[in-house]
């Protein structure tokens, strides 16, 4: 299976992949990891595009994040299946305060030495960006959908959509255990 998970950050992306990715026994591709590295310094649009090619190159991964400025649709184009949180917006905020808050407060090591350091810096690149994109998407990701028609898609609306769809793959792979 080839799955990429989508969603603003603070909606479960993380989390869900790793979770079908363990249960599913396939590769889990972190687009912020293969984007990020010290310092916050970026890639690159080139070295990202490389690192995602071969990270997806197998039959079995599950991607998360987006970086669509800086890859198209190329997750889109080599996934099956897309997994589109598209949770209410006061979850996904109220999870992403709480997870942001938790990360400054522990000093929480994220990819390449990185960490959020302080609620100014994230309110700038972090809580700002995923609010908007959490309105933005519901015009944006449909657009991307149309343009990738071989796609299973599954839009979850809630934990209760999340729950299901994961034991719906976990099923279909043989293992409802998880």
């Amino acid at each position: 299976m080839r799955i990429a998970v989508t969603g603003p950050s603070g909606s479960g992306k993380t989390w869900l992949s790793e979770r079908l990715a363990q249960s599913l026994a396939v590769r889990h591709v972190e687009l912020d990891a293969l984007h990020h590295g010290p310092n916050w310094t970026s890639c690159g649009p080139e070295v990202l595009r490389e690192r995602v090619l071969e990270a997806t190159e197998s039959d079995g991964w599950v991607a998360d994040g987006t970086y669509q400025g800086m890859l198209g649709d190329l997750v889109l184009q080599r996934a099956e299946i897309l997994a589109w949180l598209d949770l209410p917006v006061r979850l996904v905020m109220w999870r992403l305060l709480s997870r942001t808050r938790v990360r400054i407060g522990r000093r929480v090591e994220l990819w390449s030495g990185n960490r959020e350091e302080s609620w100014r810096e994230a309110f700038g690149y972090l809580i700002w960006p995923a609010f908007k994109a959490a309105f933005s998407n519901r015009r944006t990701v449909p657009e991307r959908i149309a343009r990738n028609p071989h796609l299973r898609v599954h839009r979850l609306r809630s934990d209760r959509d999340v729950r299901l769809f994961v034991l719906s793959l976990e099923a279909a792979n043989g293992d409802g255990a998880g």
